[in-house]
């Protein structure tokens, strides 16, 4: 153990010093992130309205953000782990207003379709940057914590996003909720790039052909394709519940309108509070135990939505969201403590994993609707999230409580602290 001046030891690291700024920078950078990119969920009726077409086919304003995002995010993570975080995350959030607001010039549903899918592009370079972000500079033992800020500020931005834009169509024309949003998301970016701080522990990759060996290593790691699947099927039953609840709600026996669907995403909230403290738990139990436990509140909160009644329904929601924040902490904690080097390349497959899940989420479940409607949507979601759990009891190792707190000793002292 190298030596410490005493001098140095009595003044707290730059990075607990802006711990504060930090934590606050990670909440708007997750926040501005979703405020954008399901936006479109609870217009999924009025869509089918207004542009005369299918459930699936209105279903590709979801699809076409959560498709380009699975493609992109693997190059991000090369690119990332080439020329450092905070310049790829505050570019891409300044980045992402330009097709959110360019989206509101949509004539068509194609048109449509085309501003979504570029949005998406902009996405992976703050999701899969930022995961690699929080891995490298949290003390070990704050990992799971750190990332539950993170992740409580996609709850959030991913509800008002919802909201806003239901809020917004149920008084005016659609095409004025991303006009709002884009210039939310402009304002985020400025403010992300004030308070994030610079890396202090990147290591950059010299070459594009060590970041390919760093992907390939990645690919045959057990822990991490583990990983990859569990993120798979987390957003597949997210997506597909959330997507095809708007049909399911929009129709007998509930008949709610926009604003009305969109406050059902109020349940998003219970999973800002739930998070954290999920986190702290992840911390404490082990990622692994936590998923689990995690994967089969999201089942049985998706089984109660089977009920006819509108409160039951919505709190069936609320676990099923609840229990997907929770897994999506335990899977992204998951990869930074699996991925030896090059955590941003890592991440980025993660990500594109857990899009690509997102994607198939949001059009397999919709050749079910048309033959058993929400039920034959159910009943996938909750195998899907059967296998969650049974993939990680099965595959991830899960360090032994006392090697946990020895490393989160040894994470204090390092920080620090």
């Amino acid at each position: 153990m190298s030596s410490i001046h005493p001098r140095e030891a009595s003044v707290p690291p730059p990075r607990l010093q802006n711990r504060a700024g930090l934590l606050l920078a990670l909440f708007l950078t997750g926040f501005g992130t979703f405020l954008n990119l399901y936006e479109t969920q609870p217009l999924l009726p009025r869509f089918r309205e207004l542009f005369h077409a299918s459930e699936l086919r209105v279903s590709l304003t979801v699809t076409a953000p959560v498709l380009a995002v699975a493609l992109m995010a693997p190059l991000i993570g090369l690119l990332a782990d080439a020329i450092g975080r905070k310049r790829v995350i505050v570019t891409a959030m300044l980045g992402l207003s330009v097709p959110t607001l360019l989206a509101a010039t949509s004539t068509s549903l194609n048109q449509l379709i085309f501003w979504r899918f570029l949005q998406g592009l902009s996405i992976p370079g703050i999701i899969a940057v930022a995961m690699a972000y929080i891995s490298e500079e949290s003390p070990r033992h704050a990992v799971g914590s750190t990332m539950s800020v993170y992740v409580t500020g996609t709850v959030v931005g991913g509800f008002l996003g919802r909201f806003v834009a239901g809020w917004i169509v149920s008084r005016w024309e659609w095409h004025a909720a991303f006009l709002v949003l884009g210039a939310a998301s402009f304002a985020g970016g400025l403010v992300t790039w004030a308070l994030l701080p610079a890396s202090t522990r990147f290591v950059r990759q010299n070459n594009a052909a060590a970041s390919l060996r760093s992907m390939r290593g990645h690919l045959r790691n057990p822990q991490l394709l583990a990983t990859y699947f569990v993120g798979f099927n987390v957003l597949f039953s997210l997506v597909g519940a959330f997507t095809y609840v708007n049909f399911y709600l929009a129709d007998k026996p509930f008949w709610l309108g926009p604003a009305a669907l969109a406050s059902v995403f109020g349940v998003y909230l219970i999973g800002a509070v739930v998070t954290p403290v999920a986190g702290r738990l992840l911390d404490r139990i082990g990622t692994r135990r936590g998923l689990v436990r995690a994967a089969a509140m999201a089942a049985c909160g998706s089984l109660l939505t089977l009920i006819p009644s509108l409160p039951v329904v919505v709190a069936g929601l609320a676990m099923a969201a609840s229990g997907a924040f929770a897994c999506q902490s335990a899977a992204s904690s998951h990869v930074g403590k699996a991925a030896q080097s090059a955590r941003s390349s890592a991440a980025g497959l993660y990500v594109a994993l857990y899009y690509l899940g997102g994607c198939a989420g949001s059009i397999l479940p919709g050749f079910l609707w048309r033959q058993a409607g929400w039920a034959g949507c159910v009943v996938l979601i909750v195998a899907m999230q059967a296998l969650t759990a049974c993939v990680a009891f099965h595959f991830w190792k899960e360090e032994p409580r006392d090697t946990r707190a020895c490393k989160a000793a040894q994470g204090g002292l390092e920080s620090g602290v």
